[in-house]
């Protein structure tokens, strides 16, 4: 056995990027970098605050790993609901949004860094993340899905650059992703099934032209609609009835009565009448 034998542990690994970064800093180099500085303090507290360290801060990434699986999860959502409310209290142009991913594995430790496959599929989950969302592996959710009061969407196997597919999944909270604070889960799902419901209605009973008619003769003035059911009603049993045409004198005076009382409006009261 040899002093420089590598260490290893097992730790959850979270990681968080700004999402179109470069193209912030195209846009404005000063103000994305106040606002990162910004941002990234408010990290380093959250992941104090939660028993973490932060491993590694390059370019516009933050590396931070968790002896608690349960804390690394509820920093992250924390971490995207303090981001929201900054963003929210100075709105800008091009708000600033991070993704984040997190990894339960074992990782190679030198010094205060980490490395290993641990790490990079943290990294890797989070480009599946949406901007200011979370996405964890199977790993994390094994040990959190039953601990906390968020919603998990399961993405299956996704491919990941040079790592092995691996199940994840996606935060939610009140049916958006991990993020803004909200609606209980419950109502999350209510939501849901409420949003897919038309669209699974119109499949199964499409519009028949039974209730396009029915639906346009309740728009129409009820004598009006009564006129024009009475007439039909006469002019099948005319067809169907008889080889002689009838039908035409009696839905002429029923649709002259008709646009007689609509021409001339209601009888008003006795009240009202005035003297000739």
């Amino acid at each position: 056995m040899t002093d420089d034998k590598v260490k290893r542990r097992l730790t959850t690994v979270l990681c968080a990027d700004v999402y179109g970064y470069s193209r912030l800093m195209e846009a404005d180099e000063t103000g994305t970098l106040e606002t990162l500085r910004r941002y990234r303090a408010a990290i380093a507290r959250l992941v104090e605050r939660h028993d973490g360290r932060i491993v590694n801060t390059w370019g516009d990434a933050v590396i931070a790993e968790f002896a608690s699986v349960v804390e690394a999860v509820q920093c992250a959502v924390e971490i995207q609901q303090e981001i929201s409310s900054q963003a929210s209290s100075a709105p800008q142009a091009s708000p600033m949004q991070f993704r984040i991913g997190i990894n339960l594995g074992d990782v190679m430790v030198d010094g205060t860094d980490i490395y290993g496959d641990g790490v990079n599929i943290a990294s890797r989950l989070q480009e599946l993340a949406e901007p200011g969302g979370v996405v964890i592996s199977s790993s994390v959710y094994d040990q959190v899905h039953n601990k906390l009061s968020v919603g998990f969407d399961c993405l299956g196997q996704r491919p990941m650059k040079n790592i092995a597919p691996l199940t994840s999944y996606r935060l939610t909270l009140g049916g958006r992703t991990a993020g803004p604070a909200s609606l209980p889960i419950e109502e999350r799902a209510a939501s849901s099934e409420t949003a897919r419901a038309p669209h699974w209605n119109d499949r199964r009973a499409p519009a028949s032209a039974t209730n396009i008619v029915s639906d346009w003769l309740t728009r129409l003035p009820r004598p009006v609609a009564a006129a024009l059911t009475v007439s039909a009603f006469l002019i099948l049993i005319n067809l169907f009835t008889s080889n002689r045409i009838w039908f035409h004198w009696p839905v002429a005076a029923i649709l002259f009565g008709v646009v007689l009382r609509m021409a001339l409006g209601p009888r008003p009261e006795s009240g009202g009448r005035t003297d000739r």
